[in-house]
């Protein structure tokens, strides 16, 4: 199995594109809020949460299982299947995905941050969805996200309730 070639296809700048769209938005964010991140070392957190240094390998990884999934679907759109919509659902996701950094690092809004994450999920969950009937090596590519903004999710919570209520 080669997670690159869709229908024995392979399109390196379209895979480059879209690993560009992914990892350079997250970066982009990273560098935006990366002052604001320092604060979350003095919040109060769940004993659960892990170490600081975990969160941008888990999302440089995710970013990249992202990314190879959009491709995915963007090649098989290209080969005149309709993935329309799903991409756009992906385009939705990934602008939530930025915005909730800004929201909780940026402004400290912890509870509208727990409230667009939820909102967040949705939109990854409708985004697998429509992967997996497109192309199920592009849906099981979104797992790991799931279960990871579900997880950012508990924290979030928590991290709002502990030091703002």
């Amino acid at each position: 199995m080669n997670i690159f070639k869709v229908n024995g296809k392979f399109n390196l700048g379209d895979l480059i594109i879209s690993l560009l769209i992914t990892l350079g938005g997250g970066y982009v964010i990273g560098k935006f809020t990366q002052e604001s991140v320092q604060v979350y070392g003095t919040l109060n957190k769940p004993w659960f949460s892990p170490p600081a240094i975990v969160f941008p390998i888990v999302w440089t990884i995710l970013y990249i299982l992202m990314a190879i999934a959009a491709y995915r679907i963007f090649l098989r759109h290209k080969q005149g299947e309709k993935t329309k919509s799903a991409l756009w659902f992906y385009i939705i996701q990934l602008v939530l995905n930025f915005a909730w950094s800004i929201i909780f690092f940026r402004f400290k809004l912890y509870g509208l941050a727990f409230i667009e994450l939820i909102i967040l999920l949705i939109f990854i969950v409708i985004t697998t969805i429509k992967f997996f009937k497109f192309d199920k090596i592009a849906g099981i590519l979104m797992i790991p996200y799931i279960i990871w903004v579900s997880f950012a999710g508990v924290l979030n919570f928590f991290v709002w309730m502990l030091n703002e209520m």
